[in-house]
């Protein structure tokens, strides 16, 4: 995380005990509760990024407000923004849960760790981490499969890409970056078999100047379609003032690039904020992990550009249809990797064979970072 974002982490800490935090103003409420009444749910997020107009924490705060307005007075909501994951995010979600957050929303996957020592100090408060693998007593973990509509992201950027080239941004090189990778390039490949996509690794979730550099190499490398996993419009922009097409990820881009976005895979939160805060308040919360898809509705293709030919959204409709009934998996054999060993004859991959993708499918031009 660059450094104006941590200076943005630590003024943060110093206002976490702020009144201003929460949406909802105490001058709003009552001075107390009545006595046959439950004192309302105070349930927190911590977002890696300013919250903005879109991107990742753009969409994890459509949800706290869908959550909020769902369940009215039973809930009142803070905020934290543009908190670095390592020892920041442990010092706010500390703060947090000391200044009586009952149910903290952890919504970076380099939040778990921290989350997990958190979340042993302070029993009696439910910790939610997105896109985590490791739960505790009260620490619940929750994420989407966003692959399934980056394949059909893919399939859309290889029906109309003329150049056959597409070009990705990506943040880290965690197994939900790869999976998208790899998803969004076997789509493509399905529609136009000798299309490439080309790699960008950015090493940060949220760098604006970066993410546009990175967009404006691709296209000189001859990309004439973009996407993204990185949490500013910076490669949306990039696309419309060069005039290439963009598949925009995480919210609807339309408003940056009202002619380049084809479509938009975006997160939807709300109702799984709003049964998550349900069941903590009732009691029944359980760290049960959840991992739903275009089915349970937490991802989507949505925002088509209504100047797409009839056949092309007639497709793409066909091919969502298959992906949420099962019948179009999107990591099918047969799967080669980007260095041509074969890494699956028959099947599909399993959800665990999913969950620690680290390799790259044939088509990506790039390489993983290595690991420290």
């Amino acid at each position: 995380m660059h450094k104006n974002l941590r200076r943005t982490a630590l003024a943060a800490l110093v206002g976490v005990s702020f009144t201003a935090g929460w949406v909802t103003p105490a001058a709003a409420r009552p001075a107390s509760s009545p006595p046959d009444r439950a004192a309302p749910l105070q349930a927190c997020f911590v977002y890696v990024s300013p919250i903005g107009q879109a991107g990742w924490s753009y969409q994890h705060d459509l949800g706290r407000q869908a959550m909020a307005q769902a369940l009215g007075d039973q809930v009142r909501t803070r905020v934290v923004e543009a908190v670095a994951e390592g020892p920041d995010s442990e010092r706010v979600m500390r703060d947090l849960a000391a200044q009586g957050c009952g149910l903290v929303f952890a919504t970076s996957f380099g939040y778990l760790a921290p989350a997990l020592r958190v979340a042993a100090e302070f029993a009696q408060v439910k910790f939610e981490h997105a896109g985590g693998y490791k739960t505790a007593a009260n620490l619940n973990t929750y994420n989407a499969r966003y692959y399934e509509a980056r394949w059909l992201a893919g399939w859309l950027a290889g029906r109309q890409s003329q150049t056959g080239v597409a070009g990705y941004v990506a943040g880290f090189a965690v197994p939900e970056v790869v999976q998208g990778i790899n998803a969004f390039t076997l789509g493509m490949r399905a529609a136009n078999p000798k299309a490439e996509v080309r790699l960008v690794w950015l090493n940060a979730w949220f760098d604006p100047a970066r993410e546009r550099e990175a967009a404006l190499s691709l296209i000189a490398q001859g990309a004439d379609v973009l996407t993204n996993h990185s949490g500013s419009p910076a490669v949306a922009q990039a696309a419309e003032e060069k005039g290439v097409m963009l598949l925009a990820y995480q919210s609807d881009m339309a408003r940056f690039a009202p002619r380049a976005q084809l479509a938009a895979v975006t997160h939807h939160w709300g109702g799984h904020y709003t049964q998550v805060a349900r069941a903590v308040i009732a009691g029944t919360w359980q760290p049960k992990p959840v991992w739903g898809g275009l089915k349970d509705g937490l991802v989507q293709l949505s925002a088509l550009n209504p100047a797409l030919p009839a056949e092309v959204k007639a497709g793409v409709q066909q091919r969502q249809q298959a992906l949420m009934a099962g019948r179009l998996k999107p990591f099918a054999a047969p799967l080669i990797d980007n260095t041509g060993r074969s890494r699956l004859a028959t099947g599909a991959l399993d959800d665990a064979a999913i969950a620690g993708m680290d390799w790259l499918v044939q088509g990506v031009i790039g390489t993983l970072p290595q690991r420290p």
